[in-house]
């Protein structure tokens, strides 16, 4: 089988090495275990059986260079499969251990609707596994709190579509005052460099979070609410009840223990995590397990 990394689909390789290494070490493992890997620094197209890239474009996405080419690989023109890496969805509690650089994978599609994320074969010790490297645990659900935490994600991000965050804010804290009068903070995505500009330039009705870590905002919280976004998985392992507001919640990767209804806002339900979590860690790989071929051996079962 043959696997190209598109390293020039990374924009700024020197602000950000570990997304250039990831690519790299994803070819690595493929050569590991026999097959033909090509770490591609060009912008054109290698025929192929897989072709990885690192991030996402969306049909809004402008069309710079590297934008360009996640768009053209993501089309498998000349790759039969695209292996899209993405943000961990574990990282919330990083901080100093974020050296194991678990990334998460999935194949043709970023959405567990339109993805494949490798899941036919799960795992347990995986999740052991995690749990213990990023050391996170699940909480018991929490069935108090005060405050009602919206969780941002990025303006013109490929998760909202054409869906402004300023607009969505706006009608989620809207609707949730026919519900209930619990305090409203708002986090801006931390990836959002404008996000405390234009977030601070409004808030009649909620207030703006500045605190650096998500924990912090997560302390005291009765539930968070986000439109799709991870920091709903990692409000659910937290024990912080989840509200998903997309219209098509499914395309979450909380959406198996998210809430979809804001009129229950003050009686959330309370769902079974630890199957889902044990299938989310199977599309989630560490460095190492990319250089010594665990994770293409993994991923490799599910390509035909």
């Amino acid at each position: 089988m043959k696997v190209v990394s598109y390293i020039a689909g990374v924009p700024s390789p020197q602000k950000s090495p570990h997304k250039t290494e990831v690519l790299r070490r994803f070819v690595e493992g493929v050569l590991k275990k026999g097959d033909i890997g090509i770490a591609h620094a060009g912008r054109n197209l290698i025929e192929s059986d897989v072709g990885v890239i690192q991030g996402w474009v969306h049909s809004q996405s402008p069309n710079t260079p590297h934008l360009v080419l996640r768009r053209n690989v993501s089309k498998n023109t000349h790759n039969k499969n695209t292996i899209i890496i993405d943000s961990n969805l574990f990282n919330y509690n990083l901080g100093k251990l974020y050296h194991k650089h678990y990334s998460r994978y999935s194949m043709n599609g970023v959405f567990p609707t339109t993805g494949n994320y490798f899941t036919d074969n799960v795992d347990p010790n995986r999740w052991k596994q995690i749990s213990s490297d990023l050391q996170i645990s699940i909480k018991d659900w929490r069935s108090n709190g005060k405050h009602i935490l919206l969780a941002c994600q990025r303006n013109g991000g490929w998760s909202m579509g054409s869906y402004s965050v300023v607009d969505w804010v706006k009608n989620t804290v809207d609707e949730l005052r026919k519900y209930t009068d619990r305090p409203i903070i708002v986090r801006g995505h931390p990836g959002d460099k404008n996000a405390m500009r234009y977030l601070s330039q409004r808030g009649v009705d909620w207030k703006l979070s500045r605190k650096e870590k998500i924990t912090d905002d997560f302390n005291k919280a009765w539930a968070t609410v986000t439109y799709n976004s991870s920091p709903g998985v990692a409000s659910a392992i937290e024990g912080i009840p989840v509200f998903v507001t997309d219209p098509n919640p499914k395309v979450s990767q909380a959406y198996k223990v998210a809430n979809t209804d804001l009129s229950t806002i003050e009686s959330p339900k309370f769902f079974e995590r630890q199957q889902w979590l044990e299938e989310l860690s199977m599309c989630h790989w560490k460095f190492e397990e990319l250089s010594d071929g665990s994770a293409w051996s993994h991923i490799r079962e599910h390509i035909k």
